[in-house]
């Protein structure tokens, strides 16, 4: 049973690709043209069919340019909401990731200017302890000075 609803489904499948194929190869492959003499010529894709009547008359015939065939944009409201909502949240996405990294770059700054604040204070704190070790030795060694000069010293 499940062999033929498989074999079944890959039928249907295979119509509807060669459906599809053969939809799109007809609407590129015929383009009507007007010609240089004013007779519509016909463009098939890859290859430009051209009039004989102005080639014998010693003029080149005109090729134009080649057409892109572009689908133009669908007039279904629900395709053009999900187009829309597509385009906004690619803005979004790409716009919070532009926050994201001004914000890391920020965290970065102040996170620098933390460590350059520290590292002040840890100088300032050793200078301040070095500036009070010294003080207090040059008083230690002026009591000394003053004790050894007129102190009683008890035998």
């Amino acid at each position: 049973m499940t062999q033929i609803r498989t074999l079944l489904i890959n039928t249907a499948v295979a119509a509807a690709v060669t459906a599809f194929a053969a939809g799109a190869a007809i609407a590129q492959t015929a383009q009507p043209a007007e010609g240089t003499n004013g007779q519509p010529q016909v463009q098939a894709q890859g290859a430009d069919l051209a009039p004989a009547a102005p080639a014998a008359q010693g003029v080149q015939p005109v090729t134009p340019p080649p057409t892109r065939l572009t689908a133009s944009g669908s007039t279904d409201p629900l395709v053009q909401k999900r187009d829309a909502n597509a385009k906004a949240n690619a803005e979004y996405r790409a716009s919070k990731k532009a926050s994201k990294a001004e914000l890391k770059d920020q965290q970065k700054a102040a996170k620098e200017q933390y460590k350059d604040q520290v590292r002040g204070a840890k100088i300032n704190q050793k200078a301040d302890k070095q500036a009070a070790n010294n003080e207090m030795k040059m008083e230690m060694q002026g009591q000394a000075g003053v004790q050894s000069d007129g102190a009683d010293v008890k035998h």
